[in-house]
């Protein structure tokens, strides 16, 4: 239950940080020096770890995305190449659904805060510290791209071996400093927030993000089982009663690969074979995505929208479709999918130290039920992938 008291010390340092920025206008302490003192000491530390996550960004993606590729392209075969092309394509999908929705409800839902979420904080920090990031999020990708194909060319695996050796070290930086710190980071951005009078816009703003988030993860969930089910030809709706002992595990685990063992049960148990099971429920555990695609996708344009920026598809298209490529080696810790997509969010859609803030605390809090809407589309697509493998062994034959 390790990754449940993550999302319980998240709340917390939400509560808390709220408490301490109220605290200034319910004790009429709001101009002392001693308050301010408080306030700035969350600023310095939010301003600090901020640029400590912006440094390492560029190392997250090359890492991943690197070994990632490799290790895809080592796997080229007929079963491999459709399970990846459905999870990719359904990610894409699902992405371009939730923006064309978003574009629909949100404007009449979130409207910009007052005070502008796009400014500095107006607390500013006692110091800060400039570190500059190795190299762009974007020379990253490149990078990634080139060096993951090349290396899955290549013959000797001692290349793959030191990029394997780096993610080792860039999973524990995020496992032991980055994730642990988070709620502390989310905590400052909130002290903030309700000590300039903007909590209540904000709060508003998550509820209806988060409930519009849920909604189109539960009608995804409805719509891949559909997609299987006129794939197969096959009423495979009424399979979703097996696969919810896999919901509620990574609900509780927060974890993708901690559902595995379920997972395969819950294939087996709406009959699909052994052999493809085996092979797809724990791949799309590392590439299909599609809850956090959803929720990082429509908290973006919301937090566009209450910052008075205009979501538009020209904006997002590029960025959905890069989206679907980084989701596929994100770390696979709690968080990892706004991790492996914060430099995206950043260079594609311009987003401010603030705003991102926004968007972590927003996917922290709703990871539990990302990662269970990435399980269950899982049994799906090895739903489609079972009927192409026997299709394929009956042509055979």
């Amino acid at each position: 239950m390790k990754q449940l008291g993550l999302l319980i010390r998240l709340i917390i340092g939400i509560i808390a940080g709220t408490l301490i920025g109220l605290a200034g206008g319910w004790l009429g302490v709001a101009d002392s020096a001693g308050f301010i003192a408080i306030v700035r000491l969350f600023a310095t530390f939010t301003s600090l770890f901020s640029t400590f996550l912006s440094f390492m960004i560029p190392l997250i993606i090359l890492s991943f995305i690197t070994v990632g590729m490799a290790e895809l392209g080592k796997k080229a075969n007929r079963l491999f190449g459709l399970t990846l092309l459905l999870a990719y394509g359904t990610t894409v999908v699902s992405g371009f659904l939730t923006f064309f929705i978003g574009r629909a409800a949100l404007p009449s839902l979130i409207q910009p805060i007052t005070g502008d979420i796009l400014e500095s904080n107006a607390f500013e920090p006692f110091f800060t510290i400039e570190v500059e990031p190795i190299f762009g999020v974007m020379t990253a990708l490149v990078l990634s791209f080139i060096l993951g194909i090349g290396i899955a060319n290549l013959r000797g695996s001692s290349l793959l071996d030191v990029f394997r050796d780096l993610q080792k070290i860039v999973s524990s930086v995020l496992a032991r400093i980055i994730i642990p710190l988070i709620p502390v980071h989310i905590a400052g951005l909130f002290c903030n927030i309700a000590a300039e009078g903007r909590l209540f816009a904000t709060i508003k703003m998550f509820a209806s993000l988060f409930a519009i988030i849920l909604v189109l993860q539960v009608l995804y969930i409805l719509s891949q089982f559909a997609l299987a089910s006129v794939v197969c030809r096959k009423n495979h709706m009424k399979g979703i009663k097996n696969v919810i002992p896999a919901y509620f595990t990574a609900l509780g685990t927060q974890s993708s690969a901690s559902t595995i063992p379920v997972a395969l049960e819950c294939a087996y148990n709406n009959n699909v074979g052994r052999d493809v099971a085996d092979f797809v429920i724990p791949l799309c555990a590392t590439i299909n995505l599609n809850g956090d695609t959803i929720c990082l996708t429509l908290g973006s344009m919301g937090i566009m929208l209450a910052s008075g920026m205009d979501p538009t598809l020209a904006l997002f298209a590029p960025f959905i479709m890069m989206l679907g490529v980084t989701m596929v080696a994100a770390p696979g810790v709690p968080g990892g999918g706004v991790m492996a997509a914060l430099g995206l969010i950043t260079s594609m859609l311009g987003f401010t130290d603030p705003m991102q803030q926004l968007i972590i605390a927003l996917h922290f809090s709703q990871d539990s039920f990302g990662t269970a809407t990435n399980v269950t589309g899982d049994q799906a697509i090895a739903l489609i992938v079972d009927k192409f493998d026997r299709s394929g062994q009956q042509d055979n034959r």
